[in-house]
């Protein structure tokens, strides 16, 4: 049985959407090497470039993100908060339903 070993994160990154037009997303790290913050910023821009968080493909890309931040040993903060505005339909004002 494999031992869990509760190490510090080597870095911290906050992903911030930016809006319905490209590019959709952008980095910020606190702290962290240089050089996996780099290497991991090229991984999340590569599954998230094109991708505004309504596209069927962005939750598969936020789980993999997640998992290689936790492999990583990176501290995320932002992506997993989109998976509410992701899940939710959005609901006419006028109280009719948006489904055809």
């Amino acid at each position: 049985m494999s031992e869990v070993v509760n190490e510090p994160p080597r870095a911290h990154v906050r992903i911030v959407y930016l809006g319905p037009v490209s590019p959709h997303w952008e980095l910020y790290s606190d702290y962290g090497d240089r050089t996996v913050l780099e290497e991991f910023r090229t991984r999340v821009m590569a599954r998230l470039v094109l991708l505004p968080r309504d596209d069927p493909q962005f939750r598969r890309n936020r789980e993999r993100i997640m998992r290689d931040a936790e492999r990583e040993r990176i501290s995320l903060e932002g992506i997993s908060e989109y998976q509410k505005a992701t899940e939710r339909r959005p609901r006419c004002p006028t109280g009719f339903s948006t489904e055809s």
